[in-house]
């Protein structure tokens, strides 16, 4: 099987027992979404190799920051959204895995990250702003800092924006308008990929499939 590997700190729990797995005598080819996810994998001895080399893909496993109505998801807390996206969309399935407090009846309380290109950062996210309130909900979009202070640059050689903007009432609507700027190489909404998701909570676990059309 050829396997996505997503980023974060739910993620990492998956690579962790699939790295076991293969020790197992599982074999899988596994494409990770970030340079951190590639460095764990590969201490867990499964077999790498990339989207230029394995363009085609079986299943992606990886978290969200939030779940909302139809596994429309908002991911991108790691700073990994487009390589994320990329994996995800060149993946047959997609499984996303998460606690039940990532499940919400609407999206938007967590700030939803939107990669930018460094040029015109100021443009871009004064766009970014226009465009979450011409889709009601403006809120402000901030650039993402490291704790010195500099600009947080993703694996992607990319700024990433974090739009605080509460209630998201159309997410497709907010995709579809910062699609249309120039500065973002991509956003946090992640639509019509998800087809599970495993939510697990204090009692039991609930596997929620993609409603098909």
């Amino acid at each position: 099987m050829r396997i996505g590997l997503g980023t974060g700190s739910t993620a990492r729990h998956f690579v962790d027992l699939l790295g076991a797995c293969v020790r197992g005598g599982l074999a899988v080819t596994a494409v990770p979404t970030s340079k951190a996810t590639r460095k764990q994998a590969a201490a867990a001895g499964i077999r790498l190799s990339t989207l230029d080399e394995t363009p085609e893909l079986d299943l992606t496993v990886d978290g969200a920051d939030e779940i909302g109505p139809g596994l429309t998801l908002i991911k991108g807390g790691g700073g990994a959204l487009l390589w994320e996206k990329i994996v995800a969309a060149a993946s047959a399935r997609m499984i996303v895995i998460a606690d039940d407090t990532k499940w919400v009846p609407v999206l938007g309380r967590y700030p939803l990250p939107v990669d930018i290109v460094p040029f015109g950062f100021e443009a871009t996210r004064r766009a970014v702003e226009a465009a979450a309130a011409a889709s009601g909900c403006p809120g402000p979009a901030v650039l993402r800092r490291t704790k010195d202070g500099q600009p947080f640059v993703a694996d992607s050689g990319h700024y990433i924006l974090d739009a605080t903007l509460g209630s998201i009432p159309d997410p497709e609507a907010l995709a579809a308008r910062l699609a249309d700027i120039p500065g973002v190489a991509e956003h946090g909404l992640f639509i019509g990929l998800a087809t599970v998701a495993i939510v697990a909570g204090p009692e039991s676990v609930r596997i929620v499939e993609a409603a098909r059309i």
